[in-house]
């Protein structure tokens, strides 16, 4: 049985990766901060296959206990928000590279890094940068790791179309950052984890870069359109600067959940689409779901709730 090991398996893709490779008959081992709450994240199916190893990229020693014995290692950890003294580069490039280290050094076979579309290491972004520079020092350390990079993530709890109808429904107004004309493509986060299990399962994938994205590219603006037709609103769009944009998501950052970080809105200045000269989920036999099928799957159901509810 492979035993792989998943740094981040408790955050939006990675305890979708964790029960993948669960109910593949892996053994896996979920390494995240605080293992006591990490079940209360997962269903019972297949759950007997999955342990959870307290584990912080930023520390070697747990970091090497945690990879000791592995076949593979997914490197899923990603920081929004720098809080409590922790940079993005301690965890995007440091954390990144000592895990890499360490599963080298353990003899593990496969390592993947989730980074993102956009990803730059010269980038004036410190999120962006730090990304860009973890796709640097990954392969350094491991030769043949495997480096994904997701659009805009979508499905239950995200970041994104969550926020979206929060706000529309309890807002008369909605802002659009830089006028909702940055260009996206969003990808369904169940997408992304079976790509990865694919890619594990593939010796072939070992040291490719891959772009994952949707079917269809979208402005913001669109996208706001839609969650509100989904959610049957109708409210103002008003737009918003960058400058006023950065400024709101710095107050925000004081928030113990913040609704817009100065990462996402760094993301937002560049369109944030796959290049086209990279393979993507069509190249792993996956055929990527549009944000108009999996959408109303769960804002559809809330927003009925509420209209019962009245």
């Amino acid at each position: 049985m492979t035993a792989v090991c998943v740094f981040g398996g408790t955050g939006f893709l990675g305890r979708r990766l964790v029960q993948r490779l669960a109910a593949d008959g892996a053994a896996v081992r979920g390494a995240v901060r605080h293992p006591d709450q990490a079940r209360s994240a997962f269903g019972a199916p297949g759950m007997e296959r999955v342990t959870f190893f307290c584990a912080d990229v930023r520390d070697r020693g747990a970091v090497a206990g945690a990879v000791a014995g592995a076949d593979a290692v997914v490197n899923a950890v990603s920081a929004y928000v720098e809080t409590g003294g922790v940079a993005f580069e301690a965890v995007h490039e440091q954390g990144a590279e000592t895990l890499a280290r360490e599963a080298a050094a353990a003899g593990v076979a496969r390592f993947v890094l989730v980074s993102g579309i956009g990803a730059d290491p010269e980038s004036v972004s410190a999120y962006i940068r730090s990304r860009g520079r973890g796709e640097r020092v990954v392969p350094e350390a491991f030769p043949g790791a495997t480096i994904v990079r997701p659009s805009a993530m979508f499905g239950p709890g995200d970041a994104l179309f969550g926020t979206l109808a929060h706000l529309a429904r309890l807002l008369p107004m909605l802002p659009l950052i830089g006028g909702g004309h940055t260009r996206l493509q969003p990808v369904f986060v169940e997408d992304v984890a079976e790509a990865i299990a694919r890619i594990l399962a593939d010796p072939a994938t070992a040291g490719r870069t891959y772009e994952l994205a949707g079917p269809k590219v979208y402005t913001m603006r669109e996208l706001v359109m839609i969650v509100l037709r989904i959610i049957g609103r109708r409210r103002a769009l008003v737009s918003v600067p960058f400058a006023v944009a950065q400024l709101q998501a710095r107050l925000f950052g004081l928030l113990p959940n913040p609704p817009l970080t100065t990462g996402q809105v760094d993301l937002l200045k560049v369109d944030n689409v796959a290049g086209g000269t990279l393979p993507g989920l069509r190249e792993l036999n996956i055929m990527p779901r549009a944000v108009e099928e999996i959408l109303p799957t769960y804002l559809g159901p809330a927003h009925k709730m509420e209209e019962t509810v009245r």
